[in-house]
């Protein structure tokens, strides 16, 4: 029930900004503001625990990024795991 009440909200929520912005013709520079929101949600959840966690977390997270600056994502993120995984072993 929890999930389907998120799924729900998060439709609800959607929808609601298309309906209320879908009247208004957006500026560049606020469209260009709205399309930096996911990556500024995603890196505020993910910093936080980077940072906290311990050394390992965190040089895999540096491996993660690292590989994801040249390789395909599903790649950089088998890299990530890997990493940790190995990166807690050794220290």
């Amino acid at each position: 029930m929890v999930i389907v009440g998120m799924a729900a909200v998060t439709v609800l929520t959607r929808f609601t900004g298309y309906w209320i912005l879908g009247n208004y013709r957006l500026s560049a520079r606020t469209q260009s503001i709205l399309e930096a929101v996911p990556v500024s949600v995603l890196t505020a959840i993910i910093a936080p625990m980077v940072l906290a966690t311990g050394p390992a977390e965190t040089l895999a997270a540096v491996v993660t990024l690292l590989a994801a600056w040249r390789l395909p994502t599903l790649v950089a993120i088998i890299c990530g795991v890997v990493s940790v995984v190995v990166l807690r072993g050794l220290i």
